[in-house]
């Protein structure tokens, strides 16, 4: 080919002969509705200081439109190429780009010529086109649209060539789908090259915003934000979007439930990405659009061919919607997906179904099984999904908090066709989990029958599952034999059940082993209970193990409490309180455990309105249907509560409750023996008093305690000290009972006429109480107490924490009424305010407690009303010039 010296002007053809069409040197023209993006402007000037630039999108990401604006604002010419698949050819691309430059204003010299065949450029040319520029004061800028349709090598060497002897005179910009033929990666090595890719083109919720007001919609953030997440920022699909949208009487309600498959966007994608594919790679994309994720092998099992890696990394660096996740994993665009999905139902009816199912068995060989259960039930194959569920002890992750929402809508769809054990034990823990024990009981036993008349070699699992839901039904209906057979049960299965599994899913026997502890901690059995609870609560595990840690731990804070060690109880409920908001777990059964042992222990304290909070947050997350345990601490808790703030007669109500259960509880018939002996005591009637706790009074120290009261109420010193000489020494109550006893003791004694021994007992009755800061004993006593309390050691032994410090007069009686300032803050309410005047949130303040946000609240009410303020700042300095902080 031989350089000629004509220079083309308007109207002269390529070396073809076919005309320079001046469109494609012409910058594209922006529309009204086109949205500038200074982020991505701001990336772009780069461009000016590399040799290199690339903007690598898929289609109707934006990437011409986002080059063309820049370009349009800098104050220099930009030599503009929109490439076509008919430059192949190195005469015919070097010509365009040689009239690109002469239509922008950038002169080329004379000796540079054209091209005079298509199929050839002579070196000649493109050595006197780099000299040409590189000699040149200013950088010239060229912008190669659409450039992935330039497939030829032999032009990609020529470009290189040019750019690299170029030097700083040229600035080159690709805009491209796919990666070029140029050797990027040195440019990338040099640091001489500036890149945006797909995922810097994705529009933001803020532009996306902008985007839509500019089609004349004006959406809420939340509805900008669900578009966003669906369209990924993908452009196009934004704009295509906007447009239907505005066609319709409800855009907000058509952006949230378009069918992607029934719109514009569809003909976009089909006639952009698929068409543009070889029939092999089309069928590729239609089979893979049933896949949420896919690795080359599943491919190949799904379209019986061996090519997979190849393909999708072709794909992937077309992008062609197909996005790399790493580890040899690839992922659809969603919309590319659904629109996918259904151009597969049109051409190939009933294929879905079959591709799902040979997916979900593919998947769960390879240790998949939350895809592999959700492809088998995308493909209603019941019996398969159902069994992957059981055989895998997947079952248990129903009652953990991690997966249950999503296990129980994966099987909500399971009709009642599904026939087998695995269906009816997957029927079975969803009751359960809902509470509905006797539906639950219904399909665990049918399936127990059927395993038994298949004999079945292969039940282990299932087997073990069984157990878990018969234990959790012991544990709801109150029936502790049926957890021990159903411990049992499991014990001798769990040596046939693959190891793996059992290492895979440690919530299973943490659930079976809370369930057991609850039943036994039902029957009396404390000690029993305790061992399998601390056994739960000790286990690592991370969050698989936290719902079990959570209910043991409360269930151990209850042991503790019923045996009257606050302090340890109140421990291990803030334990459990750290569990839950620690891994963010649901309000399930057993949450509100250890909140009414902290409710308790509160009321012990006479500190009722944080008790009153506590009992409030438990009650809403307060199941249907809870097991007795928990059902029982709510309702004598409450009824505790009731009896502090004066109210005997609904306590009384409450000790009367009755609690469903299989079996009665020893200590919650106890329980409520002694809230009832307290409450006639409270109403001035010591005889029903009496006949309350009488057949209860020998077999628990607390109910001996509240007997003894009663006898003494009666005008029966004598024989209240009887009854407390006979508690039996093996049983080490703790200051919660021995402080009651105490008392009774020390008012006997003075009743008696012994007042030394009166001081020494109340003395130590001061000394035990005051490390929990039992007050609720001590204003239970009655008035006898006020004049001893009024001197002396003893009422240094009580200043502080149950009556005023030195320097205060001894109120006339023992009350709760809001006291001066500094007098009577909880302990609780102490630490609310130090962190108060740390500046911390109400939620930081929460969580640093291991309190709910409410709690907080109402314990800044009560700071409030105390120090006779209403800001935090005026607390806060209330609190300091009081010498409280």
């Amino acid at each position: 080919m031989a350089a000629t010296d004509e220079t083309p002007g308007e109207g002269i053809a390529d070396p073809t002969g076919d005309p320079l069409l001046r469109t494609r040197f012409a910058l594209p023209a922006r529309p009204a509705t086109f949205v500038r993006r200074p982020r991505l402007a701001g990336h772009l000037d780069q461009a000016l200081a590399t040799p290199l630039t690339m903007v690598n999108g898929s289609a109707g990401a934006g990437k011409t439109l986002l080059v063309a604006d820049w370009a349009s604002n800098l104050s220099r010419p930009v030599a503009w190429l929109t490439a076509e698949s008919t430059d192949q050819a190195p005469g015919v691309f070097w010509a365009h780009v040689l009239q690109a430059l002469r239509a922008a204003g950038v002169p080329v010299a004379s000796e540079v010529g054209s091209p005079a065949e298509a199929g050839r450029v002579d070196q000649r040319t493109l050595t006197r086109l780099a000299a040409d520029l590189e000699g040149r004061d200013d950088s010239t800028l060229v912008v190669l649209d659409e450039f992935d349709r330039v497939v030829s090598r032999e032009i990609a060497e020529q470009l290189e060539f040019v750019l690299h002897h170029a030097g700083r005179g040229l600035r080159l910009i690709v805009v491209t789908r796919t990666e070029p033929l140029l050797p990027l990666h040195r440019y990338r090595a040099s640091g001489e090259m500036t890149e945006i890719r797909d995922a810097e083109l994705a529009f933001t919720p803020d532009e996306a915003h902008e985007l839509l007001t500019r089609h004349g919609l004006d959406l809420p953030g939340s509805a900008v934000l669900a578009l966003v997440e669906r369209t990924r920022g993908w452009a196009a699909g934004l704009r295509l979007s906007a447009l239907a949208a505005r066609q319709g009487t409800d855009p907000q309600a058509y952006l949230k439930q378009f069918e992607a498959d029934r719109s514009a966007m569809a003909d976009f994608l089909l006639a952009e990405v698929l068409d543009r594919q070889a029939p092999g790679t089309q069928d590729l994309l239609l089979r893979i659009s049933v896949l949420e994720r896919c690795c080359p092998d599943l491919v190949n099992a799904l379209t019986q061919r061996t090519d997979a890696e190849t393909v999708l990394a072709a794909l992937q660096r077309e992008n062609a919607f197909v996005h790399y996740l790493g580890h040899s994993w690839y992922s659809l665009h969603p919309l590319f997906a659904e629109i996918l999905r259904a151009h597969l139902r049109e051409r190939f009816p009933g294929l879905e179904p079959e591709l799902r199912s040979r997916a979900a068995q593919w998947l769960r060989r390879s240790g998949a099984l939350p895809e592999a259960l959700a492809q088998g039930a995308a493909a209603d194959d019941w019996e398969f999904t159902a069994r992957a569920a059981v055989d895998d002890l997947a079952l248990g992750q129903l009652f953990t908090g991690l997966r249950s929402d999503d296990l129980a809508a994966l099987f909500e769809r399971m009709g009642p066709d599904a026939r087998g054990p695995a269906p009816d034990l997957v029927r079975a823990a969803r009751e359960l989990a809902g509470r509905d024990v006797e539906h639950g009981l219904a399909h665990l036993h049918r399936a127990q029958e059927e395993l038994a008349r298949d004999g079945a070699t292969d039940t282990a699992a299932a087997g073990l599952t069984c157990a878990l839901l018969e234990a959790l039904a012991a544990r709801l209906t109150g029936t502790p034999g049926r957890a021990e057979r159903a411990a049992e049960q499991a014990l001798a299965l769990r040596p046939e059940v693959p190891g793996h599994l059992l290492d895979e899913h440690p919530e299973l026997n943490a659930l079976l082993l809370t369930h057991l502890g609850s039943a036994r901690l039902w029957a009396g059995r404390f000690e029993d209970a305790r061992t399998v609870l601390s056994a739960v609560a000790g286990r690592p595990g991370g969050a698989a193990m936290a719902l079990p840690r959570w209910e043991a731990l409360g269930h151990l804070a209850l042991i503790d409490y019923l045996n009257g060690w606050l302090g340890r109880a109140e421990h291990k409920a803030l334990a459990a309180a750290g569990q839950a908001q620690r891994y963010s777990l649901p309000q399930r059964s057993g949450a509100g455990l250890g909140a009414l042992v902290r409710a308790a222990v509160l009321i012990d304290r006479d500190e009722l309105d944080e008790a009153q909070a506590l009992l409030d947050e438990a009650a809403a997350s307060h199941p249907l249907v809870a097991d007795p345990v928990e059902e029982a601490g709510r309702v004598l808790t409450r009824g505790r509560l009731l009896l502090a703030k004066g109210d005997a007669r609904a306590a009384l109500a409450a000790a009367d409750a009755i609690v469903p259960a299989g079996v009665s509880s020893p200590w919650a018939e106890d329980q409520a023996a002694a809230l009832a002996c307290a409450a006639y005591l409270a109403q001035g009637q010591p005889e029903s008093a009496r006949e309350a706790v009488e057949g209860v009074a020998g077999r628990w120290a607390a109910c001996t305690v509240q007997a003894a009261r009663a006898r003494l109420a009666a005008g029966h010193p004598d024989a209240a000290l009887a009854m407390l000489h006979s508690l039996p020494e093996t049983e080490r109550p703790g200051p919660a009972v021995t402080v009651r006893a105490t008392l009774v003791r020390a008012q006997a004694t003075h009743e008696l006429g012994d007042r030394a021994a009166a001081d020494r007992l109340l003395g130590r009755a001061l000394l035990d109480g005051r490390r929990d800061q039992l007050r609720l004993p001590f204003l239970e006593a009655g008035p006898w107490i006020r004049p001893l309390l009024s001197t002396g050691r003893l009422r240094e032994l009580a200043g502080g924490w149950l009556v005023p410090g030195p320097g205060h007069g001894l109120p006339g009686q023992l009350q709760r009424q809001p006291t001066p300032v500094g007098e009577e803050l909880s302990a609780r309410e102490r630490d609310v305010l130090r962190r108060l005047a740390e500046m911390r949130s109400t939620e930081e303040i929460a969580t640093d407690l291991h309190v709910s946000v409410n709690t907080v609240k109402t314990h800044l009410k009560s700071i409030y009303r105390k120090l006779a303020v209403s800001r935090r700042g005026d607390a806060v300095r209330r609190a300091r010039d009081a010498r409280i902080l």
